[in-house]
């Protein structure tokens, strides 16, 4: 696993796995909303499929993050040589823990109650609106987590 902390794609001085989370983060409320595309076009069955699929690979994505962050020695060690304050970075990187955490659950919630529906027969019907509610929570949490992500990388290997 020596490659993931090989220097990374991006020009900065993070490692390669920074970089590669950094940008499926980004581009993870792009995916979720191409998959919002295919249940209005009517392709319920590939909604449902690509979601899960989706909400799956993030889910390795972060596991990978954590492995690489607890592997590289922790927030300590990406903070080393950064002129910001350590108080001023740990309050942007809780804020960012608070709300993936939080986007995480909840989104594993949705999908697992949605499948649920789906199976039954009542997605898509009668649970429809309580799901889309649902959904544009979720998809909020997603791009919050993205932006609140991108500044972290920003914060620590950019600026």
């Amino acid at each position: 696993m020596t490659y993931m902390f090989a220097p990374g794609f991006l020009g900065t001085k993070a490692p390669f796995f920074m970089d590669f989370v950094t940008i499926v983060v980004a581009l993870l409320p792009f995916l979720v909303w191409f998959g919002v595309g295919l249940v209005r076009k009517g392709h319920y069955a590939a909604h449902t499929f690509y979601q899960i699929s989706l909400l799956l690979i993030s889910l390795l994505v972060v596991g990978w993050f954590e492995y690489g962050v607890r592997v590289g020695g922790g927030f300590s060690v990406f903070i080393e040589d950064n002129p910001r304050s350590v108080t001023l970075m740990l309050v942007i990187l809780i804020v960012h823990i608070l709300i993936s955490t939080a986007t995480t659950i909840y989104w594993v919630k949705t999908v697992w109650q949605a499948y649920a529906h789906y199976c039954d027969g009542s997605l898509p019907g009668g649970f429809s609106v309580r799901h889309i509610a649902r959904a544009k929570l979720t998809l909020l949490g997603i791009f919050l987590t993205a932006l609140t992500g991108i500044w972290v990388y920003l914060m620590l290997f950019v600026y």
